[in-house]
């Protein structure tokens, strides 16, 4: 009985965290890109290679996201940035200051441009 408990409780284990990785993150790219360049263009860039106008005056260089580094950050990585910002650097929350779907958007904005790539 032992035995089937755990072979059970594995199952179950296996199973959410397979539905929880096939989760798709929803968002309109078309809106995304309108927000990003009103709050995210001036440092990460319009081509988001972490050049924007403001970003030489920056002491801490803002995140390539074409990069090899930023596409292989999940989207869940991403989405607590975009919310929370990065700590010590000049990357600030936005939470607050857009709402939830905004912030879906941007990330699929970003997705669209720069899709996910994990570290092989």
């Amino acid at each position: 009985m032992k035995h089937f408990v755990t072979g059970a409780a594995l199952l179950i284990v296996l199973a959410v965290s397979s539905w929880v990785s096939a989760q798709v993150v929803r968002g309109n790219p078309k809106d995304g890109q309108a927000v990003y360049q009103q709050h995210c263009l001036r440092c990460h860039g319009d081509k988001l290679d972490g050049n924007g106008p403001e970003s030489g005056d920056l002491i801490t260089q803002p995140a390539n996201l074409l990069s090899q580094t930023s596409r292989a950050k999940t989207d869940w990585e991403l989405l607590v940035t975009i919310s929370n910002g990065a700590l010590f650097t000049p990357m600030h929350g936005f939470r607050g200051k857009l709402t939830d779907q905004q912030m879906l958007d941007v990330l699929s904005y970003i997705r669209s441009v720069a899709p996910f790539d994990a570290v092989s």
